[in-house]
């Protein structure tokens, strides 16, 4: 896959860049750790301009995740509450989380997806509650800005320092997205074995 990327890059120049910043919120086997350190290394080649891949990267990597945001907005607390009382135990809430959740992403949702577009395998999912929450469009992009341009520029400028040795970026952070994943899954498991639905919700 890398050798398939570093030709689509190297022919596609920015426009190729965002194109797959943005199909890595939609596909996960196309990380941006590897994606952007690719473009940081052109840039060192004097291939590309590393602020504008670091632009190109960022605007491909905030469609993405307008995207879905749009699909949390989509789905909203009231219909996320009402999908809880059918299907709690598999969502792992219940109407009730749904609206605590609602009330705390209210009040720390910008902090939470500053942070969480900085956290490899949490980027993408973090759109969703703050579409589901009905965060304010500028809020969301105001913040989401902010963590995506720290991320593709701290990727790119390593890819840049590195040089030839790009991959190796990919190498190190790899192992920690891949542990957060697990962790994820591993905590829905358990909230699905250990889910406890409210007073006026049914078992499933």
């Amino acid at each position: 896959m890398l050798g398939a990327l570093t030709d689509w890059a190297a022919q596609g120049g920015y426009p190729a860049v965002a194109a797959l910043m943005f199909l890595e919120n939609m596909f996960p086997p196309i990380p941006s750790e590897v994606v952007m350190p690719l473009a940081g290394f052109a840039a060192s080649r004097g291939e590309m301009s590393l602020p504008l891949a670091i632009l190109s990267g960022s605007a491909g990597s905030l469609a993405g995740a307008w995207l879905w945001y749009g699909i949390g907005h989509w789905i909203g607390a009231e219909r996320l509450a009402g999908w809880a009382g059918r299907h709690g135990r598999w969502l792992t809430v219940s109407p009730d989380d749904v609206e605590r959740a609602a009330r705390w992403f209210d009040r720390h949702g910008g902090k939470a997806v500053l942070v969480g577009r900085l956290v490899p395998a949490v980027r993408t999912l973090i759109s969703v509650p703050a579409g589901i929450a009905r965060m304010p469009t500028s809020r969301f992009l105001l913040y989401s800005g902010v963590g995506t341009v720290v991320w593709t520029g701290f990727l790119a400028t390593v890819g840049f320092v590195l040089g030839s040795q790009h991959g190796a970026v990919a190498a190190w952070i790899d192992p920690s997205a891949k542990l957060i994943v697990a962790a994820l899954f591993l905590g829905y498991l358990w909230r699905v074995i250990t889910f406890k639905p409210g007073p006026d919700q049914p078992a499933r």
